[in-house]
């Protein structure tokens, strides 16, 4: 008897995850950790369902203690120098977030990118680049990448419209939060009293 066709997918996903994190650069990974550390506050963004993963990690940024806030949300304060912006970018080329991450670096804020791109747009301007390999969808026009994605809603069998990357980067993240975690010495329980209490 076989396996359901979704499990064979879930662990098709999982093995695809491990290739990549095996091919991480222990030195861009560190380099993304002392940015948090030394950060007045820490701002996280993306579009999409990268922007889905950066609202997990403010959150969970939170919890750690970290002073966090989601770009675009309506209490987001201005940003300042000394304050840090994380950027979720499979494409680190989709304009709306590039146009951002650009004012971010004019305002003084350091800039840390998650990508799959390492020549892309906001990779030229970051302080800091995670490279995140894996395969996407080509598409003639990297900065309205996100946005074609979008529109054509093409699928393919497995792991469709930047799906490895997404995935990896919430494993990568929350790999981060365990991190820092250790780096920081704080407690399960350390978390548990800053986590929603009204809902």
């Amino acid at each position: 008897m076989t396996d359901h066709p979704v499990k064979e997918m879930m662990r098709l996903m999982a093995t695809r995850i491990i290739t990549i994190a095996d091919g991480m650069s222990d030195e861009e990974i560190d380099a993304f950790i002392s940015e948090i550390l030394n950060a007045n506050r820490v701002y996280t963004m993306g579009a999409g369902r990268s922007g889905l993963v950066a609202k997990a990690f403010a959150m969970r940024l939170m919890h750690l203690g970290f002073t966090a806030y989601v770009v675009g949300e309506t209490v987001t304060p201005a940003m300042q120098p000394g304050d840090v912006l994380i950027v979720f970018s499979g494409s680190g080329a989709t304009k709306t977030v590039a146009d951002i991450a650009e004012t971010a670096r004019w305002i003084g804020g350091r800039l840390c990118l998650i990508t799959s791109k390492k020549g892309s747009r906001i990779a030229k301007i970051a302080d800091c680049v995670v490279i995140i390999e894996s395969q996407r969808d080509k598409v003639a026009d990297e900065s309205a990448e996100f946005e074609i994605r979008q529109m054509m809603g093409e699928l393919k069998s497995f792991a469709p419209l930047g799906t490895i990357f997404e995935t990896t980067a919430m494993v990568f993240a929350d790999a981060i939060i365990s991190r820092l975690m250790e780096i920081t010495s704080c407690r399960p329980e350390d978390l548990q009293c800053r986590h929603a209490n009204i809902e």
